[in-house]
């Protein structure tokens, strides 16, 4: 086992994703993932592609942009322990975001679609495990995007009005 291995099993160890794994699970996840780098502004994901694989921060952030270059609006920040990628990996349908990374060396664990399918059937804990973890992202994602749209509806048209 690599030191970088090691590194990344003790940094997953400390994330939601792996809280009910055991050392030997998380190493195991490991093994069907690729770690990837970015440089800043560089494209993780482009809006209208079908999602083949997800992503788990490891280091640095990734923003999701909707729109094209002339109007973009910043809708989610990705840090460090946080998943991207899910939506469109889960319902196979283009997604509407685009995925870009805010500095250099960002760092993901990359999760195939075809690794997925293999570590469904011949480890189904774990994929169980990645499953609930995308869906408290998809809600940590959603609870920040309600937040935004109820905060700027404030502002702009006023206490209880629409």
């Amino acid at each position: 086992m690599t030191s970088g291995k090691i590194d990344l099993a003790a940094f997953l160890n400390q994330q939601y994703l792996c809280e009910a794994l055991t050392v030997k699970e998380v190493q195991i996840l490991l093994d069907y993932t690729e770690l990837v780098s970015y440089r800043k502004s560089e494209i993780i994901a482009d809006v209208g592609d079908v999602g083949e694989a997800l992503y788990f921060v490891i280091t640095g952030e990734a923003v999701l942009i909707f729109g094209g270059a002339d109007a973009e609006t910043e809708v989610g920040r990705m840090k460090e322990g946080e998943l991207i990628g899910e939506m469109s990996f889960f319902d196979r349908k283009p997604r509407s975001v685009q995925m870009r990374a805010t500095r250099d060396n960002t760092q993901l664990l990359k999760l195939t679609r075809v690794k997925y399918e293999r570590l469904r059937i011949e480890h189904p804990f774990i994929a169980v495990n990645l499953l609930e973890h995308a869906i408290v992202s998809l809600d940590h994602l959603f609870r920040r995007v309600t937040m935004d749209v109820a905060t700027y509806s404030q502002y702009f048209y006023g206490p209880g009005k629409r």
